[in-house]
């Protein structure tokens, strides 16, 4: 069955716009998820404030391909935060250098995410959104300007 999911706006700068997916079922984006999760883990706080820093970095920088753990496949966009080492993954979709869509994540416990049931369900949940996304950036019902998706305000993706 396809879950019915939007888009919303979460944080914007002056140079970068976060953006994270919300399922119809319980209304709290993707990444309002990750930060629930860990935001009492005490075991897991170091590197839980190292993701927060590099997104408050990139905030500030951009969104650029260097600061992000590559993902997925070649031809989408998926990607993870932090670059270096650590026992947490928070998928992303790095839209472009001033769009981030931030997804959830959690603790790794294989060498591959695609090993781990939690952590790949995220990653495929964020690779099909990728998917419809750019289906309609290329039939133009939403346009990427600058900083910004226009167009995703009414916009429902089934993924």
């Amino acid at each position: 069955m396809k879950k019915k999911t939007t888009l919303e706006l979460v944080e914007q700068s002056d140079k970068v716009s976060f953006y994270s997916i919300s399922f119809a079922a319980d209304r709290t984006t993707e990444f309002e998820r990750f930060l629930s999760k860990f935001e009492e883990e005490a075991s897991l706080n170091e590197d839980y404030q190292r993701i927060l820093l590099a997104l408050e970095f990139i905030l500030d920088k951009g969104v650029l391909e260097r600061f992000f753990r590559p993902e997925g496949k070649v031809k989408d966009n998926l990607c993870a935060l932090p670059l270096e080492s650590g026992q947490i993954r928070l998928f992303c979709l790095r839209i472009s250098d001033e769009i981030l869509i931030l997804g959830n994540g959690g603790k790794k416990t294989s060498r591959q995410y695609e090993d781990d049931a939690k952590l790949y369900g995220y990653a495929l949940d964020l690779q099909k959104f990728d998917k419809l996304l750019r289906r309609d950036i290329d039939q133009g019902y939403v346009t990427i300007e600058e900083k910004e998706l226009t167009g995703i305000e009414d916009r429902e993706f089934f993924i």
